[in-house]
């Protein structure tokens, strides 16, 4: 039986009704230990008998056309096959954001991968594809820098509301300012792995992915097969943050060859293949304007960006997403402009838009309230809008002006001095401000439920666990609405052939996944209560125990077998009718050395307003990445493109320097609490890109409280700052 339900409407707070307290409480993730331990099994640790092993080969010019011969490594020891041409291509089924399609015989890109080399083990594997023989055609056409030479993509959906011109033109106060963003790297831990085999007509991929329910589809359409034939197996995922969103090469090359050769065939992306192959986040360059009148009323806005992809790529970063939805005033305008590029291609990393686009606007921001000669978080409350401030729709919560006061508070901002005021030895001293917004989206989501009389339950859903606490917290879920200890839940994900989830992207996947399994132990309660004897809204059950009405029973008492139920869930018309969106406020307190303009993150707050928190422990470490991930944008993240070739420079983690220990000072979090019904049955928003959205904002805004140096170039290294200091 399936428990349907599309939002239409707003649902009872049935999770405010439940007794169980599974919910709502810090619960470790039940797969830790096998993660810490080494035991649970990734990827590229699967073996099979009789596995080969593949070597991506990649492409050594930057734009042409290329020719594998084969026969130049046949004789070398492990030899197996080398397969190319449209048996390497991705998928013309991805999603926008996700790894490009291979064209062909075409080199779009300086390391594009163009064949795969397989033999017996990795390192035969790896001296055959470096030793293999290429002919190339070059083209001269190539570019590889975003400037005037290239060729530009202006986005149709541009807005022009109001008079912008006008309004900056009239203003009281106004900021006009550029500022540039270098492109940014995903860097998750695990590496793109795929394990590939057949079973006659049959194809199962052990393989990183996101989001399985996508990945099936792009398989089969690679490999021209039924997807009914296709398996992807993927319980383990050590990180995504978008890379993992579509299939990546190594995906349909491990899969060509396995069919081949008539055995497993792993191929797993070496470090470098990964910076330089995966899809990165484009760098930006972003003009922002705001105007005001006397009293800091926001009368306009602009924010246009120019960005850079991959020819033939959909890919757009929505820079401006919310700037959109963020702050009041009646004039706007936004424009995008996409340089057609000969470089890896621009996709989705987390946060696609808001992670880039409230550095500078938020900056901005800053620079505002003190032309203005106003606290900046008195510039910010006195700006939020009552509805969406260009189309009117009402929005479903909004608890920006809470995670800024109650996070104002506890941070200690009334202990904020005027900048370059406060200094310790070498160091000056200063505090920032940034809000935080990210749009908040449900998907079509199914998982199956099943309760069994001794009291444990099974939820099973193609949902993918990224590192985000998934097994957790529907986990949690269905314990609480079944009754029962968390514990005696058994969560299974990663299989493709189980109920199609959402996959792990988007900050959707509790919402989503989560109100899938809510659905399923929906439907459960309702065959309990009619066992009972009562309404399904009478029925309490809590520790394996049935009440309603004037009847209390076991469980098991009610049961002669398992229970098992479908939840599906489809967004509605509350999608529709309101703006969603999470909001918050992220606090920063640097110190900035007044000899060498080091820059060290002291201590930071994030406020969050994203609806019901179901699992604290889970949520907070979401957010900690995100902070986390704001020190990196502002201070030291950034791939470095050779101008002549547009070859990543820095194509692995000893040179693309995200933050590690001593970089990150003390991290606090603190929820808002709030319900948002029309976001979905449980009343949850997404968080994890909540967090890193505005982050790194607060950051540099306290770079200039500290020692009086604006920062807009990110990200913003000792060498952008200590020419500016006095």
């Amino acid at each position: 039986m399936t428990e349907h339900l599309k939002m239409d409407q707003v649902q009872p707070r049935l999770l405010d009704e439940t007794e169980q307290g599974a919910l709502h409480a810090p619960m470790p993730r039940p797969e830790g230990p096998l993660k810490v331990t080494g035991t649970a099994t990734y990827a590229a640790e699967w073996k099979l008998d009789g596995m080969a092993e593949g070597f991506m080969v990649r492409a050594g010019i930057t734009k042409g056309r290329f020719k594998v011969d084969a026969s130049s490594v046949e004789d070398m020891p492990g030899f197996l096959g080398v397969y190319t041409d449209r048996m390497v291509r991705n998928s013309a089924q991805g999603t926008a954001g996700t790894n490009p399609v291979q064209p062909g015989d075409q080199v779009q890109y300086l390391g594009q991968p163009i064949a795969v080399a397989v033999a017996d083990t990795f390192e035969q594997a790896r001296d055959i594809a470096l030793a293999l023989k290429v002919e190339y055609t070059p083209d001269d056409d190539a570019h590889v820098v975003m400037d005037d030479s290239a060729t530009y993509e202006d986005d149709d959906d541009a807005l022009d509301q109001g008079d912008l011109d006008a309004a900056m033109a009239d203003a009281a106060f106004s900021v006009d300012g550029m500022w540039t963003t270098k492109p940014h790297n995903s860097a998750a831990m695990e590496p793109h792995a795929t394990l590939a085999q057949w079973d006659g007509d049959k194809l199962t991929v052990r393989s990183s992915l996101q989001m399985l329910n996508y990945n099936k589809h792009e398989i089969a359409d690679s490999l021209g097969i039924d997807v009914k034939n296709v398996r992807v197996l993927s319980p383990y995922v050590g990180g995504g943050f978008g890379s993992k969103l579509g299939m990546s090469p190594e995906c349909v090359a491990a899969a060509v060859a396995a069919k081949a050769l008539g055995r497993p065939v792993r191929v797993v992306l070496h470090r470098n293949h990964v910076f330089e192959t995966i899809v990165l986040r484009t760098e930006t360059r972003q003009r922002v304007r705001l105007s005001c009148d006397a009293e800091g009323k926001l009368t306009g806005i602009g924010h246009e960006n120019w960005q850079a992809n991959l020819p033939d790529e959909g890919m757009a970063e929505p820079v401006d997403l919310a700037t959109h939805l963020l702050y009041g005033g009646e004039n706007r305008r936004y424009g995008q402009h996409v340089a057609m590029l000969n470089r890896p291609a621009s996709g989705s990393v987390r946060a696609p838009g808001e992670a880039v686009g409230m550095l500078a606007l938020e900056n901005a921001m800053d620079e505002l309230a003190e032309k203005v000669g106003i606290d900046p978080i008195e510039l910010r409350v006195k700006n939020i809008p009552d509805r969406h401030p260009e189309n009117g729709t009402p929005f479903s919560s909004h608890g920006l002006k809470a995670c800024l006061e109650d996070g104002a508070e506890r941070f200690g901002w009334s202990q904020r001095q005027a900048p370059k005021a406060r200094r310790e030895g070498e160091w000056y001293i200063g505090m920032g401000v940034a809000s935080a917004a990210r749009l908040n989206l449900l998907m079509e989501s199914r998982a199956r439920v099943t309760l069994n009389p001794d009291g444990t339950a099974l939820v099973q859903t193609d949902m993918t666990d990224i590192g985000t606490g998934t097994y957790a917290i529907l986990g949690q879920i269905a314990a609480e609405m079944l009754g029962i200890p968390a514990e005696k839940v058994t969560v299974e994900l990663g299989d493709s052939d189980l109920p199609e989830g959402p996959g792990s992207g988007g900050s959707w996947g509790a919402a989503s996944a989560g109100s899938a399994v809510f659905l399923g132990a929906k439907g459960i309660r309702k065959k309990l209560a009619e066992r009972l004897g009562c309404g399904a809204d009478e029925l309490r059950l809590q520790d394996g125990v049935a009440t309603g009405g004037n009847n209390r029973r076991p469980l098991a008492e009610l049961m002669d077998g398992p229970i098992s139920e479908e939840g599906h869930l489809e967004p509605g018309q509350t999608d529709d009718d309101f703006t969603q969106s999470g909001f918050g406020a992220h606090f920063a307190e640097v110190a900035v050395n007044a000899v060498t303009g080091e820059v060290r993150v002291r201590r930071m707050l994030a406020a969050m307003a994203a609806g019901r928190i179901l699992n604290p422990k889970t949520a907070q470490s979401q957010v900690w990445g995100g902070q986390i991930w704001g020190i990196g944008t502002a201070l030291t993240e950034g791939i470095e493109h050779d101008p002549r070739t547009g070859h990543v420079v820095n194509n692995d983690l000893a040179e693309y320097h995200v933050p590690v220990n001593l970089d990150v000072g003390d991290l606090d979090v603190m929820f808002i609490d709030e319900r948002d019904d029309q976001a979905n049955p449980m009343q949850v928003k997404g968080i994890g890109e909540l967090g890193l959205s505005g982050a790194g904002a607060a950051i540099t805004n306290a770079i200039y409280n500290a020692c009086g140096v604006r920062v807009r170039d990110y990200p913003a290294t000792p060498d952008r700052i200590f020419p500016h200091l006095d």
